[in-house]
């Protein structure tokens, strides 16, 4: 392999740009080309007779992690194969590494083949890599007395596969820190196999990451002994071009000022350049390591294309932010010169244009200069990237427009009454539209919402507002009524709708159906009836078929208490009596909802308790019974507690409700053992259990609200959590599982770290709601809002609502101006759903190490009695300077810290 440069400069970014690539192995690795090939002789001799490929190396196929750096050092000319081959997960040898930095510094300059000769004995290499290695002595990349106690027994020093470690040292030498890294050398790396790296080591790695270079490994590991592939140091010198000023003959960075079929245009330098391309022209960005799209080239935007005679082997994008900057004014008229006139303000301003201008209007679609009117808004686009600052593009921004056209929806924003629709001509479109928008189907007037993605319309247009469109195609729509009859095959709905008329409709194969309250509801839990059927909303398809059934209001009658006189488990029949002994008689079946104190209530479980005098809630249709819950428990707030005549009275809903006691019931508090009456009191939400005959007080359970940060999920759903470190576990099986955003989930999403409200009935856990939880700075802060700027950098403006609860310095306020600018906060819900932010305790310390296996750090005790100087990391602690992310590992011994903390886990480290 070959490498070319033309900059004789010693480029010690680019060095560190190849430090940090290596560092990198933790994260997948980068990379390097076969510099060698093994020799009948046991040497290795340079690889100087293979050409670099025109298409990939048989061994680095399409897709593979360090396919971007290895083919663009290949179409430099920088890197050679070996026969077609690559050889990506090759180990290298130390004097390839040698070699390649020399190479790479651009030092080659400097090689004298009468020097090679002084090589200590013991430092054994291949011919080709004398002059390399003798060089790399002389520059103090690496040191004699080093490496004259290094073991050659078993390979000779030049075949001796680079580690890790010798790795950091000869790239930290080459950015001249060798001084710097030995005053380190007596420092502990905080990585967890620190003992491993040997005592002239550590200083290095301890540079490496102080200087943000150097991350470990799977474990918190830097494994020092560990091998670099060939495909991780070809992607350490790749990744290193972008901090050097070395130029190469075939490779051109510029500004993209053309973009054709086959052709990119750049501007390198002043001059224009032409570079063909074509399907298998590769692409790829600069922060990725994956390959891009020709679409992703965009005009005005910074790229690199390496290639020759005109034609684009390899193109990155190197920024992708268009370098251009804009102006706004109203236009005032064209004038001779190729220039316009527009008000800018009150300034009357000119601008030229040429014929490589795009004029645009207000849809991005071309036009000419005669077709912007005076008076319209427009915006004039010129570019930044060279002393003559042309106008590339002037946009219309705001012009009127009167117009029928056909065309499809693209896009309708009701929030912003806005409609996209892409017209005949295949351009995009947006207009405004107002409450007098007429959309007709085939004489039937329509609704915004009945507009979807992809129908196709006719439209008019007057004064650049919307106003009619005619659809030339069923859509997608909605309709609501009455539900009156199920198909017997299932095929078919009929339902009166809102007006009166009967419709029937075609059912698809397997229609949603959405009744609150039922999971995976289907059509045989809807209830059908000329008058008192579901209310539903239906959703039909462009082919007037129901998709999707929503049940938004039913009809059914309660009727709770009644006492059972007969059933007959024949003709499913049952008879009651209401409060008043009024009698009612109800019909039984497959569709009723049972519920009798079992987890899996079945018919056949409930008829063998449907006795004489058994107390039941039902809801009903006409003479069908909806459901029927056997009253084995109530809900409610106490309202008595009368110990001397032995009854507990309960307001359940609207009716209070007695129940007396023969033996005191059990009283169950979750997290409180051997609670008894004396723990409840008036106000509590309880559930009270009956005994079998549903006449007397078994059981009181107290319904408590408990908030828990999740520590593990467990086994058959079970969770592991903790509140105030204190850890507890339960089973959330028969619970109701709630997501941040109110929506259902299963036990298995719940992870770590989340956040929970437990809502418990005694002690089981009836409901867990996810909460959302924001970790933050404040920056600004009022009596009805406040400003947080997150960890991950971004600032949000919070409206407050409601009851408020600041927890700061060990009280509870209840005004949002109790908190201060600068104040670290967790803002969540509280278990009253009243919005709650815990400050974060601060304090400033001294740091002296990490513990990687504890997940700890350890600060200077400020007394001899201290004791306070170990303390946990949170999950994902931020570490920072300022506004950059640091990781705990760059921490040095008296570095100044300022720790945040919330029951003394420490969520946020800035460095001073």
């Amino acid at each position: 392999m070959t490498f070319k440069y033309n900059n004789p400069s010693h480029s010690k970014k680019v060095v560190s740009a190849v430090l940090a690539g290596m560092m990198a192995l933790s994260a997948g690795g980068a990379a390097m080309a076969a510099e060698s090939t093994e020799t009948g002789q046991g040497q290795t001799a340079a690889i100087t007779n293979t050409a670099a490929p025109t298409g990939l190396f048989s061994d680095i196929k399409v897709g593979y992690w360090a396919e971007k750096h290895v083919y663009k050092l290949a179409y430099q000319g920088i890197l050679l194969g070996n026969n077609g081959l690559f050889r990506p997960g090759d180990a290298v040898t130390q004097q390839e590494a040698v070699t390649m930095a020399i190479r790479f510094m651009n030092q080659e300059g400097q090689l004298n083949t009468d020097t090679a000769a002084a090589l200590p004995t013991n430092m054994e290499v291949g011919n080709y890599f004398k002059p390399y290695v003798a060089l790399a002595l002389q520059l103090g990349l690496i040191d004699k007395t080093e490496e004259s106690t290094v073991d050659v027994s078993k390979t000779s020093w030049g075949q001796k596969p680079a580690s890790r470690e010798w790795i950091t040292k000869l790239l930290i030498r080459s950015l001249d820190k060798d001084a710097e890294a030995k005053a380190q050398n007596n420092q502990s790396t905080g990585f967890a196999d620190n003992a491993s790296i040997s005592e002239s080591g550590k200083g290095y790695v301890n540079l490496a990451v102080s200087l943000d270079l150097a991350k470990g490994v799977e474990g918190n590991k830097f494994n020092p002994t560990g091998s670099v592939t060939r495909a991780q140091l070809a992607t350490f010198f790749s990744r290193g071009e972008s901090l050097t000023d070395t130029t190469y003959p075939n490779t051109s960075t510029g500004y993209v000022t053309g973009l054709k079929d086959g052709q990119i245009t750049l501007v390198v330098d002043g001059k224009a350049v032409n570079f063909a391309v074509n399907s298998s022209t590769p692409y790829f960005t600069k922060d990725s390591e994956t390959r891009a799209s020709a679409t992703d080239v965009k005009l005005y935007t910074k790229v690199m294309v390496v290639g020759s005679a005109g034609g684009a082997s390899y193109v990155e994008v190197v920024d992708a932010t268009p370098q251009v900057e804009s102006v706004e004014g109203t236009f005032a008229r064209s004038l001779s010169g190729n220039k316009i006139g527009i008000f800018v303000g009150e300034n009357y301003e000119t601008y030229s244009y040429d014929e490589g201008t795009a004029f645009i209007d207000q849809n991005g679609n071309a036009i000419k200069l005669s077709d912007i009117t005076a008076d319209s808004v427009i915006e004039v686009q010129r570019e930044t990237f060279s002393a003559d600052k042309k106008t590339v593009a002037i946009r219309v921004k705001s012009g009127i427009v009167n117009k029928s056209d056909n065309g499809v929806v693209a896009e309708v924003s009701t929030s912003g009454k806005t409609i996209k629709l892409v017209n005949a001509a295949g351009a995009t479109e947006q207009f405004a539209y107002n409450d007098n928008l007429l959309i007709t189907y085939q004489n039937r007037i329509m609704s915004v919402a009945d507009l979807k993605a992809g129908s196709a319309v006719k439209y008019t247009v007057k004064d650049s507002v919307l106003q009619t469109i005619t659809l030339s195609q069923g859509v997608e729509q909605s309709v609501r009524g009455t539900l009156v009859e199920i198909g017997g095959n299932q095929s078919t709905l009929t339902f009166k709708r809102e007006g009166g008329s009967l419709e029937a409709k075609l059912l698809t194969e397997k229609p949603e159906v959405i009744i609150n309250g039922i999971q995976d509801a289907t059509l045989n839990d809807l209830i059908t009836d000329a008058t008192n059927g579901d209310q539903v909303e239906l959703s039909l398809n462009a082919d007037d078929q129901v998709t999707r059934i929503q049940v938004i209001g039913r009809q059914m009658e309660p009727m709770n208490g009644v006492t059972v006189v007969s059933y007959n488990s024949k003709t499913k029949v049952l008879t009651v009596l209401d409060n008043n002994k009024k009698p009612f008689v109800f019909t039984l079946d497959e569709k009723t909802k049972l519920d009798y104190n079992s987890t899996k209530p079945t018919l056949a479980g409930l008829e063998s308790i449907l006795n004489d005098g058994r107390k039941l809630d039902l809801t009903y249709v006409g003479t069908r019974a909806l459901s029927v819950k056997v009253i084995y428990k109530y809900e409610g707030t106490i309202n008595n507690i009368d110990t001397s005549g032995r009854k507990i009275s309960l307001l359940s809903g609207n009716q209070t409700i007695t129940v007396p006691y023969t033996t005191l019931p059990t009283v169950e508090i979750y997290n409180k053992s051997g609670a008894s009456l004396g723990d409840l009191k008036i106000g509590d939400k309880v559930t009270v259990t009956l005994g079998a005959n549903q006449d007397v007080v078994q059981k009181v359970a107290l319904n408590t609200v408990a908030q828990f940060e999740v520590v593990a999920l467990e086994a058959n759903s079970r969770i592991r959590v903790k509140s105030d470190l204190l850890t507890s576990q339960f089973y959330v099986d028969q619970a109701v599982l709630t997501g941040e955003s109110g929506q259902t989930i299963t036990p298995s999403q719940l992870t770590a770290g989340n956040l929970i409200n437990v809502t418990f009935e005694g002690a089981t856990p009836k409901a867990v709601q996810v909460l959302k939880r924001t970790l933050a700075e404040v920056t600004a802060v009022d009596a009805s809002s406040v400003t947080l700027k997150q960890f991950n950098g971004q600032t949000e403006t919070v409206p407050v609502s409601g009851a408020v609860k600041v927890v700061k310095s060990g009280s509870t306020l209840t005004s949002l101006t109790s908190l201060t600018v600068g104040d670290r906060v967790e803002m969540t819900k509280d278990t009253d759903n009243s919005t709650r932010f815990r400050v974060l305790t601060v304090m400033s310390k001294q740091f002296w190490s990490y513990d990687g296996v504890g997940n700890q750090i350890l600060v200077k005790r400020e007394t001899a009695a201290d004791t306070n100087y170990r303390f946990a990391l949170g999950s994902s602690v931020f570490v920072h300077q300022g506004d950059n992310t640091l990781s705990v590992q760059s921490l040095r011994d008296n570095d100044n810290i300022v720790l945040y903390l919330l029951n003394n886990v420490i969520l946020e480290i800035q460095k001073q």
